[in-house]
């Protein structure tokens, strides 16, 4: 069994339009939201074995940032230019990828990325029907493989969904 959480970037600014959009950076509610989501995470005792991001400026700092609260070395995040707006089946192509370590403590891996891709990926993987994972939205995944070459879509089950506008119970 492996777990996937499935987090999109936070909300971006597009105050300077001489920045790419690869370039661009978090906005004020961007910086507010990340540490807010990671706190979350937190408190669900999620400990990441692999934070795996797309290169883009506002992705990688919301990873960083969540890595940041999560006790998660900055040196161990590793980057894929493949998440940079890829398509569900591309996402689906670079978990394939995931090492499996000889002891299988690789279990639980988070990958941060954009819409629509993002979204696209974790309905097919779920067979769910999310409209969309808005900025900063986790979907927590429980995944029926042993292997990650194994990840197909349909082989998981939603664990939770949570965004930083969602009211907490």
């Amino acid at each position: 069994m492996k777990t996937l959480y499935i987090i999109r970037h936070a909300k971006s600014s597009w105050d300077n339009p001489d920045l790419s959009d690869f370039e661009r950076p978090l906005n004020n509610r961007g910086e507010k939201d990340a540490p807010r989501m990671g706190k979350r995470l937190k408190e669900r005792r999620v400990t990441p074995d692999v934070m795996l991001s797309s290169p883009a400026t506002r992705a990688l700092v919301t990873c960083q940032q969540i890595a940041k609260v999560l006790g998660f070395s900055d040196d161990k995040i590793k980057t894929d230019r493949r998440l940079y707006h890829a398509s569900d089946d591309q996402i689906l192509k670079v978990i394939q990828e995931l090492k499996d370590s000889p002891r299988d403590s690789e279990e639980i891996v988070m990958i941060f990325g954009h819409n629509p891709g993002l979204t696209e990926f974790a309905n097919a993987l779920l067979n769910e029907e999310l409209e969309n994972i808005p900025t900063c939205g986790v979907v927590a995944a429980t995944l029926n493989i042993n292997e990650w070459k194994n990840a197909h879509f349909g082989c998981g089950e939603m664990a939770f969904f949570d965004y930083p506008k969602r009211k907490r119970k």
